[in-house]
Parts: structure tokens; sequence; C-alpha cells
């Protein structure tokens, strides 16, 4: 492959998102206030609000915003009543695209997102018709000046976790999804609060794209996370260093 991880594809597309503080709180809030009316609305007995929390932290929301958020799902009233669906299509470059959404609204959603794949030349297809191309895994991330690689591998694998991948970007500790909560609070207890404790889509393989099947890709997954309705985008592409700069100028 091009040398070009999937993690940092995920944080380039994530560092588009970022320029738009405002949806990336709508976003937030709208996981928080999920999370919060799915279970207990204390983080710490309640794990997705946890995750929740901690993206929020990252993105710097107000302490106030957050627990507005919660408060609001903990409430119960009927209001701002989420569902929970996966989109899964073929982006250009017969890309396999997975696109996990929070709506109020499944009409308007999936009209958004087959619009999105159908004006980038791809296909929105059927419910499981690419995730077999990934893999169902938690994710535990790291910045890179929390530990040394080789500590956190170590810290890694006796905490249960599967494989644990770092870069220049950070350390992600990858592990079945029934031990994300085991191995983040073994983790926690060495390094702290990790930037992120979340399950996510791992593709099991990646194809390299190049020159406008890269850019048109980019810009599906880009019109796909300007969407409200939107929460996660996964893809199983690979880019080169070169193309990843040029496409983000």
């Amino acid at each position: 492959m091009a040398g070009h991880s999937q993690f940092k594809n995920i944080m380039y597309r994530k560092g588009a998102q970022d320029k738009k503080r405002a949806k990336v709180f709508t976003k937030l809030i709208r996981e928080l206030t999920t999370a919060a009316r799915g279970g207990l609305p204390d983080p710490a007995a309640n794990p997705r609000l946890r995750a929740a929390v901690l993206a929020a932290r990252a993105a710097n929301m107000p302490k106030d915003t957050v627990e507005r958020a919660i408060k609001r799902g903990a409430g119960g009233d009927g209001q701002d009543n989420y569902e929970e669906i996966r989109y899964e299509g073929y982006g250009p470059g017969g890309i396999a695209v997975i696109v996990e959404a929070l709506t109020d609204n499944r009409n308007r959603t999936a009209s958004e997102v087959r619009a999105a794949f159908s004006k980038s030349g791809g296909n929105l297809g059927e419910t499981n018709s690419v995730s077999f191309m990934f893999e169902r895994v938690g994710e535990i991330a790291y910045p890179a000046a929390a530990a040394t690689a080789d500590r956190i591998f170590e810290a890694g694998v006796e905490a249960g976790a599967e494989n644990v991948e770092s870069d220049d970007d950070g350390h992600r500790v990858i592990c079945a999804p029934d031990d994300l909560n085991t191995v983040r609070d073994a983790l926690e207890k060495d390094f702290g609060s990790a930037t992120s404790a979340r399950l996510v889509w791992k593709p099991k393989t990646q194809t390299l794209v190049e020159g406008d099947t890269a850019e048109s890709l980019i810009r599906l997954l880009e019109t796909l996370e300007d969407s409200d309705d939107v929460q996660n985008v996964y893809a199983n592409f690979d880019m080169s260093d070169e193309a990843m700069a040029r496409l983000s100028a």
C-alpha cells in the first residue's frame, strides 16, 4: 500500500469536520442524548455515554452543553428521539463505505445519503452489502505523547487487546467489541483518560485510490459527513501522503 494509514484518512476527515464546529457539536449532542436515553445518565455506569463524553471533551465542547444534552436524554420526554441506522454502499473506484446515522426522519436521511452516493458515481447498497469487508472492533486511542509504542503495546496485550497500531499521530489499541470497556479501564489506570474509546468498523483490506478517483471519493466522504444526521463514515481506502496533502490543501 501507499503508506498512508486508514487512521490518517479518518483523521483528515475529522479535521475537515472540526472546521465546522457547530456541525460537530450537533452530532455530539445527538450522541450524548441518545446514549443517556438508552442507559443511565452516569458516564461511569454507561459505557456508550462515557465514550460520547470523551468525544465531546476532545472537541472542546463546553461542560454545560454536555450536561444539558445528558439531562435532555435522561428526561425521556419524547423529544430528540433519534433512530440509529446504518447505510452501506460503494463509492468511486469500488471503495466500500459504511455510514452510521442518528436521525429523527429516516426518509430524509436515506434521501440525502442516496443522493451523495449517486452524485459521486457510487451506489447505495443493501444492509450487509459491504460490512463483510470490515471487522467490528473496539478502538481505544491515545496521543503519541502518552507513552512509547512498546509501552502501549505491552499494556494493551496485558489488558487483553488483539493489536496495537502506533505511528506519529498516536496509538490505537484494537480489541474485541465485548472487551472494549475492560481494556479501556486497564489502560486508563496507566495512561489516564483515552482520547476516544468506541466501536468502529475496521477494514480487513484497503484499496489504493489516486487521481480523479481519490478526489471524487474524498468529496463523497465530506458530503456524507456534512450531514447533521451522519455520525460516522468508514471506508476501506488507502491514499498516498502526497495525494492527501493535495486534497486537504
